[in-house]
């Protein structure tokens, strides 16, 4: 809050606590952050896709058939999925996406976790596993299990890259918005706790980056599909709730920098059937479908799912869920230097900071590896 008017965006309290410079890299930090987890999402939604057409392939013609099939034409398909959804002119009217996804989620979660449970339960089953995991020197040799830690460990930031802003929040906002916070956090961790334990203790140090996309699970296959279906529909909501704020930014911009364009400003009602009107502005209409575009061709070229959500983390974790919210803090609490608090906050920020080049590191290293032996439109 600021001369009494109340900040709409976790962007625009930056330049306020943090400065000009901060603020331009805040905001490069956010919307590259944007842009590369709508691109994760195009590809993992491709991922399920095959999954699917896999596993009834799989069920059909037994687990050692050849089933191979190529992810581009899904990621085409779920691709115009997007351009349609897009086409929705404001951020308010998805609300309901929440609840689609928050369902879709704890769906999918639980079918992973019961289908590890049915595997451990298993009578004589049997798998190797280990408190350090993979064995150097028969699994992996040293340096690559390093870059598997390192690589993890994006995936883990990934997993928890957000922020709130409850800076200037009355006290019954601000004490809502942190129970509901810290409520989340616990139920997601449990989850993420929960699927990665049995998980390993399903599959040992075998085990899938995605276990149901991965076919870890052959059977029920129906189940599998299910699940796949779940992940599907979450990511294509989800894709909608990253997307939409660069599409505001770049229309907000556009009408700021020519008011008077009719290209910019009007808007023509065209009737749908069963669905009522629809508010159609033509730069509206061409900018969205050229972005889903441009995010499903860069999804084809880099179609390596652990690697790549691993790098998102590592770019987006520090700046955006670390660094910016404790100079925030710092700055609108007036922290004394050198204080306790002071230096705790700096010994967290650097700690994390370390954690995201480690991150970082790791992942580009199995990009480059996966490039070496990646050849496009081959069959998976």
């Amino acid at each position: 809050m600021r001369d009494k008017k109340c900040t709409t965006c976790y962007l625009s309290i930056s330049p306020f606590c943090t400065g000009g410079v901060q603020y331009r890299y805040c905001a490069l930090a956010q919307y590259a952050n944007l842009v590369g987890v709508t691109i994760g999402f195009t590809l993992t939604g491709s991922i399920s896709m095959v999954a699917i057409q896999k596993c009834n392939c799989f069920h059909k013609y037994g687990h050692e058939a050849d089933c191979s099939t190529t992810n581009y034409q899904f990621m085409a398909i779920f691709g115009i999925f997007e351009i349609l959804l897009s086409q929705i002119p404001n951020f308010h009217e998805l609300s309901w996406l929440s609840i689609v996804a928050a369902i879709m989620s704890f769906g999918y979660a639980s079918i992973g976790i019961g289908l590890s449970i049915a595997k451990i339960a298993e009578e004589g089953y049997h798998i190797n596993t280990g408190l350090t995991g993979l064995v150097v020197g028969v699994d992996v040799t040293g340096t690559e299990k390093l870059w598997n830690t390192f690589q993890a460990i994006g995936n883990i930031a990934f997993a928890y890259c957000f922020s709130m802003d409850t800076l200037k929040s009355s006290p019954p906002e601000n004490q809502v918005m942190k129970k509901s916070s810290l409520v989340g956090i616990i139920i997601t961790t449990f989850f993420y706790a929960l699927c990665g334990l049995l998980g390993y203790a399903a599959f040992g140090n075998k085990a899938p980056g995605n276990f149901l996309t991965g076919f870890g699970f052959y059977e029920p296959y129906w189940l599998v599909d299910i699940g796949n279906l779940f992940i599907i529909i979450h990511l294509v909501g989800a894709y909608q709730v990253f997307a939409q704020p660069i599409f505001s930014a770049v229309e907000r911009l556009g009408s700021k920098q020519w008011p008077q364009s009719k290209l910019m400003t009007k808007e023509y009602d065209v009737r749908i059937p069963f669905v009522g009107i629809w508010r159609m502005n033509m730069f509206r209409l061409t900018w969205r479908t050229i972005y889903v575009i441009i995010t499903t061709l860069i999804a084809m070229i880099l179609p390596f799912f652990n690697n790549v959500v691993g790098l998102l983390g590592a770019i987006s974790f520090f700046p955006l869920t670390v660094y910016f919210p404790t100079e925030m803090y710092l700055t609108q609490a007036q922290v004394p230097k050198y204080s306790t608090i002071w230096i705790g906050m700096k010994l967290l920020s650097g700690f994390c900071l370390i954690v995201t080049l480690v991150a970082a590191v790791g992942s580009i290293e199995g990009i480059v590896s996966d490039l070496k032996t990646y050849h496009p439109f081959n069959p998976n």
